[in-house]
């Protein structure tokens, strides 16, 4: 019996290509054919959870269990409480964990897992509500569910057409579709969003104001127009912020100093010791309010080409006396720009 030769490593390569593409496609048509399946079941499970004052139990076996908890995840992130419990662990004590008035997505291909079945009776006899979301009508788990999410397909893009690949895909996207028709229903917004993200790039842009960052108190660079620049230049290089504030007794700001005008005095050949803060001062310096987001002063910082704004404030009698300062380097901190 004669053995054939290996693969070259450029046959496998090929091999690979061919079977990703061929994978593509299985896994494309199996979501292109999950709308036609969708009946009834996707608006009741929709309106059950949107109406749901509890949470939106998620649970599921093996593969299922960890698109269960990234679906879980995922509406949690968007305005629907819910997290996942894992079958067999329900079992054994953690079925505590869901309440009467809660809902529970049940997740399985097959709709015949026995750890789901196991826990059927004490979820009925908490009063919640089932969603079954399997790849089979007449399962046992879709037979006891309130409402039934198809994700059957044709077959799964493994080519012994046993490992769960277009099926798990095919939860994934009813679970995002779930999540995207919830958003919607309840009038989801960005800053709703961010407030679920506060570690992440949209949370910092829409929940961090220039009052959370700025530099305020003692350690602002303030002087009088009549400080002379030699003294200016001292209390700049104390508070290493590479600006002063121009202020009257009154704490309205009157200008702003910086080191790029100060390279530029000693350029001009001017005679720094005549000279005091009024005469060297920009009068109308750039100015935020202490509410704005930080966002906003970033990005007036980049259109006019500055590294520092001048911070008022908001109300009362402060509304328009200087309150901070805010910098291109604390923005930096922050993970603002």
């Amino acid at each position: 019996m004669s053995l054939a030769p290996p693969l070259t490593a450029e046959h496998r390569v090929e091999r690979a290509l061919a079977l990703a593409a061929q994978t593509f496609e299985i896994e494309a048509r199996a979501l292109l054919g999950l709308a036609a399946r969708q009946g009834t079941g996707f608006g009741t499970a929709v309106a059950a959870m949107l109406a749901c004052r509890g949470r939106v139990i998620v649970m599921g076996m093996g593969k299922s269990g960890h698109v269960g908890r990234k679906i879980a995840a995922t509406l949690a992130s968007t305005g629907t409480p819910a997290f996942f419990v894992h079958p067999a662990e329900a079992s054994h004590g953690d079925l505590g964990m869901v309440q009467p008035g809660d809902v529970v997505l049940a997740i399985s291909n097959s709709g015949e897992s026995d750890e789901l079945a196991a826990i059927m009776p004490a979820l009925r006899r908490l009063g919640t509500l089932l969603v079954a979301m399997t790849g089979r009508a007449e399962s046992t788990l879709a037979r006891h569910a309130d409402a039934v999410i198809s994700s059957e397909v044709d077959q799964e893009a493994c080519p012994l057409n046993l490992a769960p690949t277009a099926s798990t895909t095919a939860q994934m996207a009813l679970g995002d579709a779930l999540a995207v028709a919830l958003l919607d229903a309840r009038g989801f917004r960005e800053e709703d969003f961010a407030r679920s993200h506060p570690g992440g790039t949209l949370g910092r842009k829409l929940l961090v104001h220039v009052a959370d960052l700025m530099v305020q108190g003692e350690a602002l660079p303030l002087v009088r127009p009549e400080t002379l620049l030699i003294d200016m230049m001292r209390t700049m290089s104390a508070k290493a912020l590479g600006v002063a504030l121009v202020t009257d007794e009154d704490q309205r700001l009157l200008g702003i100093f910086t080191d790029g005008d100060l390279r530029r005095q000693v350029e001009r050949g001017a005679e720094l010791r005549e000279l005091d803060a009024a005469a060297v001062m920009h009068r109308l310096p750039r100015t935020i309010r202490a509410d704005a987001l930080a966002v906003a002063a970033a990005e007036l910082m980049e259109r006019h080409r500055i590294t520092s704004v001048a911070v008022l404030g908001t109300q009362g009698p402060a509304r328009d006396r200087l309150v901070g300062l805010l910098t291109i380097g604390d923005l930096m901190r922050a993970k603002v720009v």
